[in-house]
C-alpha cells in the first residue's frame, strides 16, 4: 500500500492580514501533480483542514475542488479533524463522500472501527483518531480515570484492540512530547497537551498532524507531515515536503519526501534602508515573496513600510534593530530644578535612543523650545 501523508492545510489562513488562499491553490495543485506521478493508493490528511471553525467561502470551495480531484484519481482519502476545525461542520456529507472513497472522522465517538484495505501483502487496518481533549474522552468513558491528554489518547488506543500481527496505521492530531515546534502552532501552556510517543508503538505507521515542521518522533514510523506552506517567519528555513509512504510486508516500510515549492516564499531581510533599496541587492531576488524586514538605520525612516512596498509589495512586517531598540533604559523624571528644558530633553532623548543629539537636532530643539516659551 502506497499513501501520501498530509496535514495542517489550514485552508483559508491569513498571515498579517494577507490571505494565503492563492498560495494554497498553487501548492494543492502541485500536490495533485505529485500524487498522480507517484501513483498512490491513498491520501491521509491528519487534521486542521481549515484554519478556523468557520472557514470563508473560498476555503470551502478550494477543499471541495481538492477532494473532487482526488476522487477523480480513484484514490482513497482519509481525513480527521484537528483543533482548528469544527468537527461537526467537517463531517457534513460524510456518508455521501464515503461512496467516493473519502472517509472523514471528525467527531470522535469511541466506537470507530478501522477501515480495512487489502493489498498484495494482505490487509491494512487504518484507524482514525481526530483531535481529542480529556473532557471529551471522559464523556465517552466516564468509568475511566482520565485527567490528561496522555490519559485520553492512551485509553482511546487501548480501546481499539489492535491486532499487532496485522499491519496497522493510525491518523491522529496531537502534540507528541519532543516535537520541534514553530510560532504558527497553537499549543497549551506548560505542555498540558503533551502525549507520549510510546502510545503509538502498536502501529506500523503513525500519520500525525498538529506540528508544522515535518519530522519524525523517535522512530521513523511516527511522523509529522508538517504544513505544505510556511505559516510563520520561524519557518523560513524549513523545507516543506510531501511525505510518501510505502507499506510493504509487516515491519517493512519505505518513506520518501518530495519537496514542495511555494508560489511565493517567506523570507527575512535585514539591512539599512539604503541597502534594501539598492537595485543590485534585490534585482536577482523574488521581490514578490512574503517578507519580514529588519531595518538597522539609527534614525527611523518616515513611512518606511509603504516606501519599501514599492519594491517589495508583500512586506508582512517591519521592525528596527539599532542602538535605541537594543537598550532597555528606564526613563524617569529628574527632579533637579536647576536643569534647563533643553538639558532635560537631551537626557530623555539619550535614554530613549542610546545616543546624543546631533548639532542639527539640538539647534532645532532650542528654537522649538524658545518658540513655545514665547507663545505662552
Amino acid at each position: 500500500m502506497k499513501f501520501a501523508h498530509l496535514a495542517d492545510l489550514h485552508i483559508g489562513k491569513r498571515i498579517n492580514n494577507f490571505s494565503m488562499i492563492e498560495e494554497q491553490k498553487y501548492v494543492l495543485a502541485e500536490i495533485i501533480a505529485l500524487l498522480e506521478k507517484e501513483k498512490v493508493d491513498a491520501v491521509f490528511i491528519a487534521g486542521d483542514i481549515y484554519d478556523t471553525p468557520l472557514p470563508p467561502v473560498e476555503a470551502v470551495r478550494l477543499l471541495d475542488k481538492f477532494l473532487t480531484e482526488l476522487a477523480a484519481m480513484h484514490v482513497s482519502v482519509f481525513i480527521i479533524s484537528g483543533n482548528h476545525d469544527s468537527a461537526e461542520r467537517l463531517s457534513f456529507g460524510t456518508e455521501l463522500l464515503m461512496k467516493s472513497g473519502v472517509y472523514i472522522t471528525s467527531v470522535f465517538t469511541g466506537k470507530e472501527l478501522p477501515v480495512k484495505i487489502h493489498d498484495r501483502y494482505g490487509m491494512v487496518n487504518i484507524y482514525m483518531l481526530p483531535f481529542l481533549k480529556p473532557i471529551y474522552a471522559r464523556k465517552i468513558w466516564p468509568e475511566e480515570n482520565i485527567q490528561t491528554y496522555d490519559d485520553a489518547i492512551r485509553i482511546a488506543v487501548a480501546k481499539m484492540h489492535i491486532d499487532c500481527e496485522q499491519r496497522n496505521v493510525i491518523i491522529a492530531h496531537q502534540f507528541v512530547t519532543g516535537a520541534q515546534t514553530s510560532d504558527s502552532e497553537e499549543l497549551s501552556i506548560g505542555g498540558l497537551d503533551n502525549i507520549s510517543a510510546e502510545i503509538f508503538a502498536p502501529f506500523d505507521y503513525a500519520a500525525l498532524g498538529h506540528i508544522h515542521r515535518p519530522q519524525k518522533i523517535g522512530s521513523a514510523k511516527i511522523r509529522y507531515a508538517g504544513t505544505p506552506l510556511k505559516y510563520s517567519f520561524s519557518e523560513c528555513n524549513h523545507q516543506k515536503v510531501l511525505t510518501i509512504v510505502e507499506l510493504k510486508e509487516k515491519n517493512n516500510i519505505d518513506i520518501q519526501f518530495k519537496n514542495l515549492h511555494p508560489l511565493h516564499d517567506m523570507r527575512q531581510l535585514r539591512g539599512t534602508y539604503a541597502e534594501l533599496t539598492l537595485r543590485k541587492n534585490y534585482e536577482t531576488t523574488n521581490t514578490q515573496d512574503y517578507l519580514a524586514i529588519t531595518l538597522t538605520d539609527e534614525n527611523e525612516i518616515p513611512d518606511a513600510i509603504n516606501k519599501l512596498r514599492v519594491i517589495y509589495p508583500n512586506i508582512m512586517k517591519i521592525n528596527y534593530d539599532n542602538k535605541r531598540t537594543q537598550t532597555n533604559n528606564i526613563i524617569t523624571a529628574d527632579t533637579q530644578e536647576h536643569k534647563q528644558p533643553i538639558d532635560m530633553l537631551k537626557d530623555f532623548y539619550f535614554l530613549q535612543n542610546n545616543k546624543t543629539f546631533s548639532d542639527e537636532q539640538q539647534h532645532f530643539a532650542e528654537n522649538l523650545i524658545r518658540q513655545i516659551w514665547e507663545e505662552h
